[in-house]
Parts: structure tokens; sequence; C-alpha cells
């Protein structure tokens, strides 16, 4: 975590040697290249892949879902079970009425850049060596925008990046690729893209609202699974989002193959998908951190508090020939400077959304 304001930029690194061993606790990785192996896995295993075809509608019979009229190729594909996994915008589970409307401040716009540099470059830039890979949040980087930076590493690309929250990113009037630009600009950055050649650019909307915008997640042979179902939360430092996704998808096969062996596929029999999820780590952990997604729409911890840690670091390290307070009287010193009922609020109500 790198918390960042004007002048200053503090550095909190965790490494764990039981990270570092099977089973390993998680992956950075170039999602065209895994995503086409993943799909040609698929294949192989007897699905049945169409690509470059725009989804029109839901086809249904007098009680179900039967399938999806598409763009090409006579337009229908039709399926006893249809999972939707159309982004946070589901139009599809709009039509049949299973979407819970979002607000812009529900939403929030990623933007990355990915960089091409040498795998021997970056495992010395990051201090890896083997097969490890590092990833980095930045706070404070956004100029009073609510959200936040990342830097994540794969074997030779850098994913580069901001995300903010919808409607605090209008109000602001500023263009997403000038922070971007500016993000960059950070010494930290300079620093580990020195040299890197710049390959593309991209975006993605996703769902901010946590658990509570998590819609009704089946109808009558219909499943909603990833940003389609809402599945996405953060706990205050890191996003959870893409495991959440995968996970879905993974139990929503379970349910409909469990639905085509019985031979039923109502809402009754597919709710064995919702349940599955309770029961797993994707709904327990989007519940347990609920209130987090509330608390992050407190300015003050995008603006205040960065520069409040920038100060206190600044010194406690500064050596100039003049006595020193204790780290207490150096902390009451910046955090007195908040007004002290917003200060109490926050104490309060970032305790509640993480305890």
């Amino acid at each position: 975590m790198n918390i960042v304001s004007e002048r200053s930029s503090t550095s909190i690194v965790f490494q764990s040697d039981d990270f570092d061993q099977p089973p390993y606790n998680g992956y950075t990785l170039f999602r065209p290249i895994f995503d086409r192996w993943y799909a040609h896995r698929a294949v192989e295993a007897g699905v049945h892949l169409l690509t470059d075809c725009l989804v029109e509608d839901l086809l249904y019979d007098e009680r179900s879902v039967t399938g999806v009229s598409i763009a090409r190729d006579g337009g229908e594909v039709r399926a006893p079970v249809t999972v939707l996994c159309d982004g946070v915008l589901s139009l599809l589970a709009k039509k049949i009425g299973l979407y819970k409307p979002p607000t812009a401040s529900d939403m929030a716009l990623g933007i990355r850049a990915l960089f091409r540099l040498r795998e021997e470059e970056i495992n010395e830039r990051f201090g890896l060596v083997r097969r490890q890979g590092a990833a980095e949040e930045f706070l404070g980087c956004t100029e009073g925008i609510r959200g936040g930076g990342f830097i994540y590493t794969q074997s030779e690309t850098l994913s580069v990046g901001l995300v903010f929250h919808l409607d605090s990113l209008k109000a602001s009037g500023i263009a997403p690729y000038d922070l971007l630009y500016r993000f960059l600009s950070l010494d930290r950055l300079k620093k580990v893209l020195k040299g890197a050649t710049l390959a593309e650019y991209s975006a993605h909307v996703l769902p901010e609202g946590g658990y509570r915008l998590v819609p009704a997640l089946c109808a009558e042979g219909l499943l909603l699974a990833g940003d389609a179902a809402a599945l996405c939360y953060t706990n205050g430092l890191n996003q959870e989002g893409m495991n959440l996704a995968m996970t879905s998808g993974f139990l929503a096969a379970e349910a409909a193959i469990d639905a085509h062996h019985k031979g039923d596929f109502s809402v009754k029999k597919l709710s064995s998908y919702e349940k599955r999820l309770r029961e797993s780590f994707v709904l327990r952990d989007m519940k347990t951190f609920r209130k987090t997604a509330d608390f992050m729409h407190n300015d003050r911890l995008f603006t205040v508090y960065p520069t409040v840690v920038g100060n206190i670091m600044e010194q406690l390290y500064r050596s100039d020939g003049t006595p020193k307070k204790n780290m207490a009287g150096v902390a009451w010193g910046e955090t007195r400077k908040i007004p002290f009922k917003d200060l109490v609020a926050d104490l309060l109500k970032g305790g509640g959304s993480i305890l």
C-alpha cells in the first residue's frame, strides 16, 4: 500500500513465505492470454464456443428462459439453463426483472495501461525471484476523487491503472486519462516504468455497492454470475472481483449440472446456486464487509488522511537539530487538525465497517 499526498509517499509492504509456496495465495495474469487458454480447455472438454457475436435478447417459452438470440448464424442459441455474465450493466437481467438499477455512487470506472518490460527488469525493480509477482495499491493519488491506483506485475508486462467512483469522477470534471497521465508521473511509477513500452489501454465499469447491490440470482432457466450479479466488493485495502466472478461461474455450472441430472430447471431447483454461493467465501465475504462500501464514500479518506499520514512520517524521520516529540505527540498534533466530530465519526464508522 502506498499512501500518497502532494509532497510525500508512505509505503506499507507485506510479504509472507506462506504465500510463496503451494497452495499459492494468488496469481497475476494477462487476461487475453489466460482467457484464450481457458476457452480452449473448455472446447477440448466438449464446449461449443461462439465468439464475435452480439447477444440481443433472451428466448422464452410460456414459463422459462430457453436461450438467447444472437446477431449471427440463424440468430438463436437454445439451452435449458442460461447463465448471464454480461457485466455490471446487464441488459438481459434487466429484461427479466432481476436487475437492481445502480446509482452512479454504486459504480466505479477502472482504467488501465499495459506496459511491456523484460521479466528480468520487472524482477529486479520489484525484488522478485522465480515466478513471484507483486501487487501495489495507491491511496491519495486521485486528486480528491474517491478512488485509488494499482500496479500488478505479470511475467513480461505491468498493469498500471486507477479506479474511481463514478459520481465523484463526474463531480470533479476531470477526464480519466488526465488523471492516469498524472498518476504515471509519480516518482514510484516513473522508477518502475523506466524504459517500459506502452502496449494498450483498457477500461471497465464495475459494481461498487457491495452486498446490498446483489440481486436475485436465478429465474426459471436462468442464473446470474460475475459482475452481472454485482459480485464485487472492497475491504478497504484491496478490491475483490475476478476471484468472485470465476467462483460464481463454477458454482453456476454445478447448479446447472445438478438441474440436468434431475431434469428440473425451475427456480426452486436452480436456487441451489444461491445456496452454494452463500456457503462459499463469495457471499460470506461480501456480507462480512457489507458496510465498507458506504465507508469508502468518505471523501476525507482520499484527501485529508493521506496528508496527515505524510506529515506524521515526515516529522518522525526529520533530523534538523530541534527536539523531537514522541510518536503519540506527533500523531496527536496532526490528527487534532481534523474537526473532532469528523475524526470520531470516521473512527466509529471505519471500525464498524471492518470489525
